[in-house]
């Protein structure tokens, strides 16, 4: 193949989609000269599968890719066709932000972003090669010949990796709606040392929502909650509503009759799929005795008809999927515009990188989002953030970003990946998170953006925006701290029939008895300068604080094992005492520290003891 020059740059993302976009936005904001590879411009932070952005747990992420400086929440604040607020009958620790968005405007706003950001160049191609030279990453070969000089590469290819779309009896090498997949790089991933699995994802169709009877169907409104990014002080407008609808025995039974034609059963798909977002083929399978599933009419954007069925992917035939959406009540007379398909690609097992998911066996080499086994739109973009910015750092000589359990959602998807690795596609949860409750979606500014200080990741805007909200968060803490004056706390609990007796009480006490901070802001005439969200930020803070010093006390006693680094070359081969399966374990992971080693699937406690001696002979032989 001819070759010529493309240019010189510092870091090259391979990939367009959400994990490349926050990538290349991160480098190229942190200073660096940075080129983004995409197979089609079309496809920049395409919407493939829902239309909507945050969720349970991805609201978290959200939230915390905002604190560090990164787009997904602004653009989705930009887009949003309604937000909502998840778990508002549960703990603030679960509540979770979800935006409807606008499926074409999310992504021209986005591309519009890329293409205005300073140090940053946009190539449609396919990537094809990485180039190395003695154990490092120094290029990018395209398949038109050009080659990209670089000094750290960052593949966040998504679902594109020599991808397959699967419906009923039709295989086609295809990317998501019909983009075309990339056939070259994964022969050059499995040189280079990764090791690559088949996953598989599905999506619903899209329907006309001119034939559909939303009469028939519960409807369902955005409401007035904040917006996702710090940076915006009023919530989106409602501008659209979803509704829901239901499926019934009629459903199922035509699902039934057919398994001998849908992929998923019959042998035609082999890649492992998501485990928490199955096809509606498998729910159905599962859970024999379920009368019904629920389903969710999303609209696509303002300036089209076409409506996402969530709850109902598949890859069941063209002639069955018909049938089968028209058995659902408000849909027996829709017209599919899109149909449903699964889609099989390639991906690496994260075993094989660091916590800074930089690659362990060739340095400067990144991966980020899908490529690394994950699922979902937020769990990629966070990737790519991280990516991003310790790409960036390396080359500035900086120590990386590497966010702990304790700090962020963030920082539990990066170590389970790494640490525990996945079999199936990983979808972030709020179980997964041994801290949640200090980890609130609420609190992520307080916790994230000071590690962004000085960088060009915290422009001025938003450094005065969280500069007034910590300010504004710490002196209602410290006044609720306060005893309300003149026995007025008898009267409170007196006419809000609460329990206790006012001795003592200050209004931090009353809201921990389940006192409303906006009832206490009337009844006592306090706080009226501040807004109401960060009311509610420090009326959670408040009302949890017995919990919060609680969770602080388990971190600190975890902090001892992170604490304690394990060297780079250790031979776990020559360590006595440690078990068989831990010497392969450890030996496969290589963790950076005893907590990290801890927490990998086969090393017990008894072998972290046994890690714990060796450390410490190691010490004292050194001394000598």
């Amino acid at each position: 193949m001819f070759s010529f020059s493309e240019g010189k740059f510092d870091i090259v993302v391979i990939g367009a989609g959400h994990a490349g976009c926050e990538a290349a936005l991160a480098a190229a904001r942190l200073g660096l000269k940075t080129a983004m590879l995409t197979l089609n411009l079309d496809s920049i932070a395409f919407m493939a599968c829902n239309p909507s952005i945050g969720g349970t747990a991805k609201g978290h992420l959200v939230r915390e890719i905002d604190a560090l400086g990164g787009e997904m929440a602004v653009n989705a604040d930009k887009t949003a066709l309604q937000l909502r607020m998840l778990n508002e009958g549960k703990g603030e620790a679960v509540q979770c932000l979800r935006a409807q968005c606008d499926k074409n405007a999310y992504h021209r706003e986005m591309k519009r972003t890329l293409e205005n950001c300073d140090n940053l160049r946009i190539i449609q191609g396919e990537a094809v090669e990485i180039l190395t030279e003695n154990g490092r990453a120094n290029g990018v070969l395209t398949d038109y010949g050009g080659i990209l000089e670089c000094k750290a590469v960052i593949v966040a290819t998504g679902v594109y990796l020599n991808a397959e779309t699967i419906t009923g009896e039709v295989r086609k090498k295809s990317g998501p709606s019909g983009f075309a997949p990339a056939t070259k790089l994964t022969e050059c991933l499995v040189k280079l040392g990764y090791c690559v699995r088949r996953f598989k994802t599905g999506t619903p169709a899209r329907l006309d929502g001119r034939t559909v009877d939303f009469g028939k169907c519960t409807e369902q409104k955005g409401e007035n909650v904040p917006a996702f990014s710090f940076l915006h002080p009023s919530s989106p407008k409602n501008l659209l509503p979803c509704h829901i609808t239901y499926t019934n025995a009629r459903t199922h039974g035509i699902i039934l009759d057919n398994l001998d034609r849908a992929p998923m059963y019959n042998g035609e798909i082999s890649g492992t799929g998501p485990r928490y977002c199955p096809s509606v083929e498998t729910k159905v399978v599962r859970f024999r005795d379920k009368e019904r599933h629920q389903i969710f009419l999303e609209p696509e954007g303002a300036d089209t008809n076409e409506i996402y069925v969530q709850g109902m992917s598949t890859s069941m035939p063209h002639d069955i999927q018909i049938e089968m959406y028209r058995s659902v009540e408000g849909l027996e007379h829709c017209d599919i515009m899109r149909y449903a398909y699964a889609i099989e690609y390639d991906c690496i097992d994260t075993l094989d990188v660091y916590p800074t998911l930089e690659f362990k066996k060739i340095s400067g080499i990144y991966t980020a989002g899908q490529i690394n086994g994950t699922s979902g739109y937020e769990e990629a973009a966070a990737q790519g953030l991280v990516a991003g910015i310790n790409a960036a750092y390396k080359i500035l000589g900086k120590e990386p970003l590497i966010l702990g359990r304790d700090e962020a959602y963030i920082g539990v998807l990066l170590d389970d990946l790494v640490t525990k690795g996945t079999d199936e596609p990983y979808r972030m949860m709020t179980s997964r998170a041994e801290y949640s409750v200090c980890l609130r979606q609420d609190t992520a500014d307080f916790r994230l953006t000071p590690k962004i200080m000085g960088t060009g990741l915290l422009t001025a805007e938003r450094k005065e925006v969280f500069e007034r909200r910590k300010k504004d968060y710490n002196e209602i803490l410290e006044a609720l701290d306060e005893k309300p004056a003149g026995g007025r706390a008898a009267e409170f609990i007196e006419e809000f029939s609460m329990l206790g007796t006012a001795e003592g009480a200050t209004y931090a006490d009353l809201i921990r008895r389940g006192a409303k901070i906006e009832d206490i802001r009337e009844f006592f005439g306090i706080l009226k300068q501040y807004g109401g969200d960060i009311l509610k930020t420090a009326e959670a803070t408040a009302k949890y604080d017995g919990y919060i010093k609680k969770c602080m006390q388990q971190i600190e006693r975890a902090k001892k094992l992170e604490g304690k680094k394990l060297p780079n070359d250790i031979d776990y081969s020559a360590i006595g005492g440690l078990r068989l399966e831990a010497r392969e374990k450890l030996e496969r992971v290589r963790p950076l520290t005893l907590g990290q080693a801890g927490r990998i699937s086969g090393v017990n406690p008894a072998d972290v003891t046994v890690l714990m001696v060796w450390l410490a002979a190691e010490k004292n032989k050194n001394k000598r």
